[in-house]
């Protein structure tokens, strides 16, 4: 998606009132920028992780709530675990630490009320990202997806096209990434569990 398509058509029904809440702080930030003569920018990152995520099984995001039910099924020598959906949705995803970074580099870089997607510009199927973590994780059960279950949205890809004019990059890979976010969970388990 580029930038210019934030408010084109109608938001997509499983992500609408996220999306219309995105749209209402952008919106104030563009209006404050104007009564005040601030200088501030928008960056749209895509699905974000890392350490210190929400794990809830219940409420968390795709990856932690893989990783949790990955290791715990390895834990617990569970022959397999559930994924909803097809596993055919695609999906983008950035580190916390490159999220950090991007903020600081280009806080300096883009002009007040610019907006920026800033990513990896890559996506990744579901079932594919299951296959990381479970190779990451050494879970050796099956995964098993219960297509009765949503996919959401089909694909879920940024268009990075202006952000590659700079010469900011994500520098921590997708694999390297689930690999610091597991380690921290295993690390944190007892105070992440329900």
């Amino acid at each position: 998606m580029k930038e210019d398509y934030i408010l084109d058509g109608h938001p997509e029904p499983t992500n609408e009132y996220y999306a219309v809440a995105k749209i209402a702080g952008m919106k104030m930030v563009e209006a404050y920028s104007r009564e005040y003569g601030l200088s501030f920018i928008t960056l749209i990152f895509p699905n974000l992780f890392g350490p210190g995520d929400n794990f809830d099984i219940t409420s968390s995001h795709v990856i932690p709530a893989l990783i949790r039910k990955i290791y715990e099924a390895k834990i617990n020598k569970s022959p397999e675990i559930e994924i909803w959906g097809t596993g055919k949705a695609r999906r983008e995803f950035l580190y916390v630490d490159d999220v950090a970074d991007a903020c600081l580099y280009f806080i300096d870089k883009c002009k007040g009320g610019e907006i920026l997607n800033v990513g990896s510009g890559n996506d990744i199927t579901i079932k594919d990202l299951a296959g990381i973590v479970k190779e990451i994780a050494a879970y050796k059960g099956s995964l098993v997806f219960n297509t009765e279950k949503p996919d959401g949205m089909p694909r879920k890809l940024l268009d990075v096209s202006r952000m590659r004019k700079f010469a900011w990059r994500p520098k921590i890979s997708l694999e390297e990434g689930i690999k610091k976010t597991l380690d921290w969970y295993i690390s944190n388990y007892h105070t992440t569990g329900d």
